[in-house]
């Protein structure tokens, strides 16, 4: 290899550093607890860049089943722009609704999968129920980010977020309606600790 060919190269190298840095991803681990210090599941973290715009990912797509007359999952995350689906997978109909005004919808009765999902197009959380069984309640909360994760046995991991600032917003069903997200800011790097988050609730 010549002098001049050594010497591209190195300033090939130069110029593609700095475009890795700004693509370098990270896990990060949240342990979430309520007031008394235990943990808390369905709890769910996302983290919104405080710096530049987001892209929602194009088809993304979930389910929400009625299954011995509940909703499964009971608490769901998506991004803005995402369908749902609403499969009956119980013998008796269901009629799904929600008044809630980031979308407000109802499918209803029906059995089986309905032909067409539902879009949860503006953010916030959805409160879900059911006509014909009171008893029924979901919750789907629906984030301006695809950084998100959903709390299990106190745990929740956000894979893929870039370096960077940004808001870390934890929401739990049992947080007060007026009271919405609790927030921080947060420096995603590559070794970042694992952060914690206790709900006052």
């Amino acid at each position: 290899m010549t002098p001049r060919l050594l010497h591209r190269l190195a300033l090939l190298l130069c110029l593609l550093c700095p475009a890795a840095g700004a693509l370098a991803q990270t896990a990060v681990p949240i342990t979430i607890t309520d007031v008394r210090g235990r943990a808390v599941d369905d709890a769910v973290a996302a983290l919104v860049p405080l710096r530049g715009p987001l892209r929602a990912r194009a088809g993304a797509s979930a389910q929400i089943e009625q299954r011995d007359k509940q909703f499964v999952p009971a608490v769901t995350v998506v991004q803005t722009g995402t369908s749902v689906q609403f499969p009956n997978r119980d013998t008796v109909r269901h009629h799904v609704y929600s008044f809630s005004p980031a979308k407000n919808f109802e499918i209803k009765l029906y059995v089986g999968t309905p032909a067409t999902p539902v879009v949860f197009d503006k953010p916030g959380v959805v409160v879900l129920g059911c006509n014909i069984h009171d008893h029924m309640v979901a919750w789907v909360n629906v984030v301006d980010t695809p950084w998100f994760a959903k709390s299990i046995q106190g745990k929740a991991e956000i894979a893929g977020v870039p370096t960077g600032d940004y808001e870390l917003q934890v929401w739990h069903p049992r947080a007060p309606t007026q009271r919405g997200a609790l927030t921080q800011r947060v420096s995603v790097a590559p070794g970042l600790a694992p952060l914690s988050v206790q709900l006052p609730y």
